[in-house]
């Protein structure tokens, strides 16, 4: 496939594999844990929306999940980790390290992260637009974006380190996966931005499309 042509759209129902594995039978153990979760987050947005950002505690969060403070911290190590991680980075990792090995990484993402995309388009589109709003409005959380402290950058470069065979990570691929992380969440705050009117799926397609023209027309 050409750079310039835009990734294809994956395929949807059982062939689709991100989808495939975020579907996947769940333990009990892990299907109680998702459920805690989500009814924290769930919550929490919910108070937010009430209360606004600040006034929301992790005790009140707790409270109205009918949790204690402590397991709150079990799930999520601080209030911004609830708005600002989420449970795909599994599914991310395995559908790249199920791309073919002889294909260029930067297209192995390009396909991986825009079909993740869709699925979360199709499925929790809302979720995501409050939680981008969230970054946009809370300078803690805008911080913690940009500061790389929550970007994609280690689950690129823990896909590289892993195709690779190698024990650590080389210079290139920590340059590779800064610059992936850079593009990705660039995408996701234009879209943010946009008030979710802008295609998030062609956001990242474009963004990705710019390091595989390598700057060419900049």
């Amino acid at each position: 496939m050409n750079a310039t042509q835009p990734a294809a759209a994956p395929p949807t129902g059982p062939g689709n594999p991100i989808q495939a594995m975020l579907e996947a039978p769940l333990s009990l153990r892990e299907r109680k844990k998702l459920k805690t979760r989500q009814a924290i987050r769930r919550e929490a947005y919910r108070l937010i929306a009430e209360l606004g950002y600040e006034n929301t505690t992790v005790d009140r969060i707790a409270a109205a999940a009918e949790v204690s403070p402590s397991t709150f911290f079990r799930y999520f190590a601080t209030k911004e980790d609830l708005v600002l991680t989420d449970e795909y980075d599994p599914a991310m990792i395995e559908a790249l390290l199920a791309r073919p090995s002889d294909e260029p990484f930067l297209r192995s993402c390009r396909e991986a992260v825009i079909g993740l995309i869709r699925h979360l388009m199709d499925h929790e589109r809302e979720e995501m637009l409050v939680r981008m709003r969230l970054v946009r409005e809370v300078p803690a959380l805008r911080a913690r974006v940009l500061d790389n402290a929550n970007d994609p950058r280690q689950l690129y470069l823990t896909v590289l380190t892993r195709r690779s065979g190698l024990p650590e990570p080389t210079f290139g691929m920590r340059v590779a996966a800064t610059a992936l992380a850079a593009v990705t969440t660039e995408a996701v705050l234009r879209w943010a931005e946009s008030e979710g009117a802008e295609d998030i799926a062609e956001l990242v397609d474009r963004a990705f499309a710019v390091l595989e023209d390598g700057f060419v027309g900049l």
